[in-house]
């Protein structure tokens, strides 16, 4: 970067920046209004709509989308992780297939998803069930854990295993005691951003998910299709502070660059 192009670069980024903060600041102070309409509160503030909350459905709703997002992580998580191994250390036929193949989830619309897997739920009788739901998100969500497992194992360097096998370690120890815990901060990463990317799925979620199983985006939709009040500022704001704390948390344990980077410990 010239000198020359210094402010002005510095102009759009700041910009850039606002743009993208805008809506989030702007949910955020509507959360705060006493009235019963949407406002951003200019001389009173007020907790009105975030004790509403306490007293609403959302609460379930917002439990349904923690254990379905916590359940469909974990599952794609432990599918990955052998799925990633194999290739990434073995030269087979149909290896780039099977990888895109994995991937391909990210390319299809959500749409076509939602309706796919309502037509597969109906036809193997798990509609209105929520392990029915939890595969739909897995479905979803195993591009997010498969990469960040081969980015992590890409950056691992094997003489270690190597070093374990020839002291006598079988392969079994080698991968519990030297493999996984170096790829561990990538594993983590992975479950991080299948648990984000599943708890905030609605497009394809709104297609299988029961009256039983009707998760916290799901219930945002349907109560913003029929009222017009700050209740779900007030629940974005909440959603937003704990992605803050959990962020916050995550870059304590791991630090957020080499979680996010996929790469595992010295």
């Amino acid at each position: 970067m010239t000198r020359r192009n210094g402010p002005l670069a510095l102009v759009f980024h700041a910009a850039f920046i606002a743009f993208i903060l805008a809506p989030l600041v702007v949910v955020c102070l509507v959360a705060f209004t006493p009235e019963a309409y949407l406002s951003i509160p200019t001389t009173r503030w007020s907790l009105r709509w975030f004790k509403a909350i306490w007293g609403s459905d959302f609460i379930p709703a917002f439990w349904i989308s923690v254990y379905v997002a916590a359940a469909a992580a974990s599952l794609a998580l432990l599918v990955s992780v052998p799925a990633a191994i194999a290739t990434a250390r073995f030269q087979f036929p149909g290896r780039e297939a099977l990888v895109a193949y994995f991937l391909s989830p990210l390319m299809v619309p959500h749409v076509v998803l939602g309706v796919a897997l309502l037509r597969f739920m109906a036809e193997v009788g798990l509609t209105a069930n929520a392990f029915g739901l939890i595969m739909g998100h897995v479905v979803i969500i195993m591009p997010f854990t498969l990469r960040l497992a081969l980015a992590a194992l890409a950056g691992m360097d094997r003489h270690v295993e190597w070093a374990a096998g020839s002291l006598g370690a079988s392969d079994l120890t080698v991968f519990r005691r030297v493999t996984l815990p170096i790829i561990l901060p990538g594993l983590a990463g992975g479950w991080l951003l299948a648990f984000i990317q599943s708890f905030d799925e609605l497009t394809m979620t709104v297609f299988v998910a029961s009256p039983g199983t009707t998760t916290l985006p799901v219930r945002m939709f349907q109560y913003i299709t029929d009222n017009i009040d700050p209740m779900v500022a007030a629940i974005s704001a909440a959603l937003i502070g704990l992605a803050i704390l959990l962020m916050a948390v995550m870059e304590r344990v791991y630090g957020l660059e080499r979680l996010l980077a996929g790469k595992g410990g010295d």
